[in-house]
């Protein structure tokens, strides 16, 4: 015989309805800072697309239109995770959001992970053109453009070089009821950051691979060249999109996160004694935020409480629920 019992335990019925209220606020660290940094390197890389672009038609520079367009690309991502970070802080008490906002920069990424696909599909096929019906190249110009074009790329990845792909994570408080969740701060991967960062940081390969080609052009007559170095570019814009795809999709999706062991050490916590883990689920819900909603069988079930103790020393876990199931010897 299995009898089922939801434990709130005796503190639950001693504490009012206002202290069970809570935020689900699960945004990611230095949140305002990022949006102020990313502003700062959309107006840099706006300015420098418009240089290159121009500079390339001028000079007959595939490899340089193609830097030009990819910059583009990266102002018009950076515009997508700037608006995200605004969104998601602005709608933090909007209650339709279950689990708060801190996914939208996971959304953000995605969407500039797709139109960045479609821009290399471009840049590769126009260079493949140019590739079979070449034109002449102003090389010594286009260098000097191509030039200031990866200081700026290379000044707007330092602005944007952050703790975005560190992992540092701490402990966060836990409340003494079934649902455990609160305001706090992650200090996991930011796929919105990350997205800006990888931007530019491929926009500075982009823009080495421009001057390689003009170099090669100018001292050696070959005309190929840049085009080669602009489908080169275009290969590894989509290979980064499609990781980027990939991570951010996973989380959307509600995929159990990778790295940590987060799900091992969860049931290695839980599942001491009597008590075995019925059911188990983990997301993400933020940047460094995780939730956990976990079910426990126990012939000697313990409070809610104190299995939620068992899980305050790992890391991320943000928002805990815990259902506790009474069962019986078999007969």
């Amino acid at each position: 015989m299995t009898g089922k019992i939801i434990r709130k335990g005796k503190q639950m019925a001693q504490k009012s309805t206002t202290s069970l209220q809570h935020e689900h606020v699960f945004l990611g660290a230095n949140q305002e800072r990022n949006e102020r940094r990313v502003w700062l390197v959309i107006a840099l890389t706006a300015t420098m697309m418009v240089v290159e672009i121009t500079a390339g038609h001028w000079f007959g520079s595939m490899a340089l239109i193609a830097d030009g367009w990819h910059m583009s690309t990266h102002a018009a991502a950076m515009l997508i995770a700037v608006l995200a970070y605004r969104y998601a802080r602005k709608n933090t008490a909007n209650l339709t959001f279950t689990f708060g906002t801190g996914k939208v920069g996971d959304l953000a990424g995605f969407a500039s992970a797709v139109i960045l696909a479609l821009i290399a599909l471009l840049i590769g096929w126009e260079s493949f053109q140019r590739l079979m019906a070449p034109i002449p190249i102003s090389f010594n110009q286009a260098i000097m453009v191509a030039l200031v074009g990866l200081i700026v790329n290379l000044l707007s990845a330092w602005l944007l070089w952050d703790d975005h792909h560190h992992h540092h994570g701490h402990g966060h408080q836990k409340h003494d009821h079934e649902h455990d969740h609160g305001h706090h701060h992650g200090h996991g991967q930011d796929n919105n950051l990350r997205a800006a960062y990888l931007h530019v940081l491929a926009d500075a390969l982009t823009s080495v691979l421009a001057i390689v080609a003009l170099l090669l052009g100018r001292a050696y007559g070959w005309f190929w060249a840049d085009p080669v170095m602009g489908i080169i570019g275009a290969i590894v814009i989509s290979r980064w999109s499609w990781g980027l795809i990939k991570d951010s999709s996973s989380v959307l999706l509600d995929r159990v996160p990778e790295g940590g062991n987060i799900e091992e050490k969860v049931r290695k916590a839980v599942e001491t004694g009597m008590d075995k883990i019925t059911d188990l689920h983990i997301w993400q819900i933020g940047p460094g935020h995780y939730s956990v909603i976990v079910s426990i069988a126990s012939q000697t079930p313990k409070e809610v409480s104190e299995y939620k103790a068992q899980l305050t020393h790992i890391d991320h876990i943000s928002h805990t629920t815990v259902e506790v199931h009474q069962v019986g010897h078999d007969a």
